[in-house]
């Protein structure tokens, strides 16, 4: 599967590539209608966060019945796609109202992947999703920034671990990005320089994605069944048929 040895950072960043399409092996079965349940009192579900034991962020009720969990890599288009068109629905209509949860979990296609990936994960859990959120909704200036970045970030690659992910994320502009929403560029750095806790990342992905067979972004699990990659407009009718209408 993805190995960071092998990351071709460069060549890899097709700007809509997302691996291979994942058709579905499970079903969503059909549930009665989901009565909504009110956060905790000076809160919204979206701001209830907690980190599951696979290394997932899920953000909304954690007693929801219907239990969403994405797959997704943050240089993909198709992912960017889902977020742009579809996660104001999902946050307002869906987890808001505590009917759904939402776990989102990195597949890595990449070295720029793999260092966005700890980016979003150097906060507190509640800001991981409102973090990866923001990087789709820029997605197209994040990939035109690492594209013109080619041979600064080649040249990161072939640095000691402890300084190749901070110097991919600074030839990228990654650092001024984050910064603007509330990772300083020291508190970067010092995630980016934890080697062992970017490559877990990287290791992570790799054993859940054959596990649970994830061969493309966006994936997506309802209730624990795997549903395939999807797009918001498809999304939408499983969540309702499974009770969230």
């Amino acid at each position: 599967m993805l190995r960071t040895a092998s990351f071709a950072l460069v060549a890899a960043l097709a700007l809509a590539s997302c691996g291979s399409n994942n058709a579905a092996d499970g079903e969503v079965a059909e549930g009665a209608p989901v009565a909504a349940v009110a956060a905790p009192t000076g809160q919204a579900w979206i701001d209830v966060a907690s980190v599951t034991p696979d290394g997932g962020y899920m953000v909304g009720n954690p007693d929801a019945p219907i239990k969403l969990m994405e797959y997704g890599s943050l240089t993909c288009g198709a992912c960017a796609n889902f977020t742009q068109t579809g996660f104001e629905t999902l946050r307002d209509k869906y987890i808001n109202t505590g009917k759904v949860s939402f776990e989102l979990r990195n597949q890595v296609h990449n070295g720029i992947d793999l260092v966005l990936a700890r980016l979003v994960r150097c906060s507190t859990p509640d800001a991981m999703v409102p973090l990866s959120e923001q990087v789709w909704m820029n997605f197209d200036t994040i990939m035109t920034g690492a594209q013109a970045a080619g041979p600064q970030l080649e040249a990161a690659m072939a640095l000691p671990e402890s300084q190749r992910f901070v110097a991919v994320a600074q030839a990228s502009g990654l650092l001024p990005f984050f910064a603007s929403r509330g990772i300083s560029e020291d508190q970067a750095r010092t995630c980016l320089a934890d080697a062992k806790s970017v490559e877990a990342i990287a290791e992570r992905s790799d054993k859940q994605s054959e596990e649970l067979n994830v061969t493309g972004t966006p994936t997506f699990f309802v209730n624990g069944s795997n549903v395939g990659t999807q797009s918001w407009e498809t999304l939408e009718p499983m969540l309702q048929r499974a009770g969230a209408r």
